[in-house]
Order: structure tokens, then sequence, then C-alpha cells
């Protein structure tokens, strides 16, 4: 069966001059129509694309015409059949954010690799700590926190001093950011399940605010944290090159 394929790419030069090459030499049909999505980027636009397409029965496969790409296979023109043919299919559940402004208004946002809470200003931010109703941490003064996933683990919550969670594992990670009291403290690691809620203390003095994948909210008052389980990002990879092996390698680099 030949495989009916969706291409779609970030704005840059090089990802445009990919997918006209692609969608010359393999032809396209709607994202809705199609049984793979081809995204042609970085891991933001990998991000991007598959908040975008949640809603759509076909599952997603990145090559990178980007930076790092993580999320991204290698970009190769001749093979890209046989190679969606021989994917491994990953499913990610991504984490549900509820954030309470000031002003009282509430956003959500859903979150594939981490939720964060920043200062806005420069004083450190002073939140309260919260799992499953249980206050867990009175005050934390920091640059900020987040709760990563297993496939965000290696983003911004390693570059954080976090650690690098197996992908099947039913854990998240709580990692500070830059924290100044408590100064030893690094953060934790909670079942899938947990629910996190920070509050933070005198936003009027200290403003915070709370991203999810780059989608950003200022001025929170309470930002709350739980894993999405109904939800499932599917993504493909090239064989042996999946999400479990890229965690591992990332540890040996």
């Amino acid at each position: 069966m030949t495989l009916k394929i969706a291409f779609t790419a970030s704005d840059t030069a090089v990802a445009q001059t990919a997918r006209a090459a692609l969608t010359s030499r393999y032809g396209e049909v709607s994202e809705e129509a199609a049984d793979v999505i081809v995204a042609l980027g970085g891991d933001g636009f990998m991000l991007q694309t598959l908040h975008r397409t949640q809603g759509l029965p076909a599952p997603v496969y990145g090559m990178n015409r980007g930076t790092v790409g993580f999320l991204m296979n290698e970009y190769n023109e001749s093979d890209l059949p046989e190679r969606l043919a021989a994917a491994e299919e990953e499913v990610i559940n991504p984490l549900a954010m509820t954030a309470t402004c000031v002003d009282g208004t509430v956003h959500e946002a859903l979150a594939i690799n981490e939720v964060s809470v920043l200062r806005m200003g420069p004083q450190a931010a002073k939140l309260k700590i919260e799992i499953d109703g249980r206050l867990r941490m009175e005050e934390l003064v920091c640059d900020g926190a987040l709760v990563s996933t297993p496939a965000g683990s290696t983003a911004y919550n390693y570059s954080a001093h976090g650690p690098i969670l197996p992908i099947g594992s039913d854990v998240l990670a709580l990692t500070a950011i830059a924290p100044f009291r408590p100064r030893r403290w690094r953060g934790a690691l909670l079942p899938k399940n947990a629910t996190v809620r920070f509050e933070v203390t005198d936003p009027a003095k200290r403003p915070v605010m709370a991203d999810a994948d780059g989608r950003s909210v200022r001025d929170v008052a309470t930002v709350e944290i739980r894993s999405a389980p109904d939800i499932g990002h599917r993504i493909l990879f090239d064989r042996g090159h999946g999400l479990e092996e890229r965690l591992i390698r990332e540890q040996f680099v």
C-alpha cells in the first residue's frame, strides 16, 4: 500500500526548499487525508506540529531542517517511503497546565516537553509547592521551576540540571531553576499521575510567568500541572533510533 503523505515545513528557507523537493518527488495530500504527516524543521516546529495536528489520526514523522533535532529524523530525500513504512511509533502523553492570573483570568494549555514558571523581573520568584493538595515546600526562592515529561527531560529540564527520565517511566521531573533557597534543593521525581501546584508569593513585587512549550502566560498567581493520559501524540522514528535510544545516547555525550 502506498502511504499518503502530507508535508509541513517551518518558515526557514532550508525547510521550505526541502518541502518543495519532497512534494515534487512524492506528491502530497491534505493533513486530514494523510496516513503520515512529515514535518520539516527543528524541535520547536515539531512541537508546534504535534499540538496543531493533535485531533488528526495521522502520526507525525519529523525530518531535521533545524538545529538540534532531538525529536527529528535525519533528512534524506531518496528513501522516504521505505523509512516511513519501517518507522517505530512512540506515543507521548502531554502535561495539562491551568494558569490563573493575578486578575483572575484562567488559561489552559498542553505541553509535550515541560511546563515552567519563571520570574519576570529582576527579583527572584518565591513559590509555594503543593503535590496532590499537600504542601511540600513552603518557600522556594529561585529563577523558576519546571515540570517535565520523560520526552522533554533532555530539553530545558536537563539544562537546569534535572534528571533524564527513561521514556517508558511513569514519572515526572520537578526541577528548580537557579535555586537560591533552599540552596541545595535540585528537585524531585513524582508519579506520573501527580498534580503539581505552584503558588506565587507576592506576585506584585515578584511577578512570574508560566510557559507551556513556548506558549506563555504572564502575571500568574497559581499554576496547576498534571499529566493528560487521555491525549496521545504519535511520533514516528527511524527503526533503531527511537526516543529510548536517543535518551540513553544523550547521557553519554
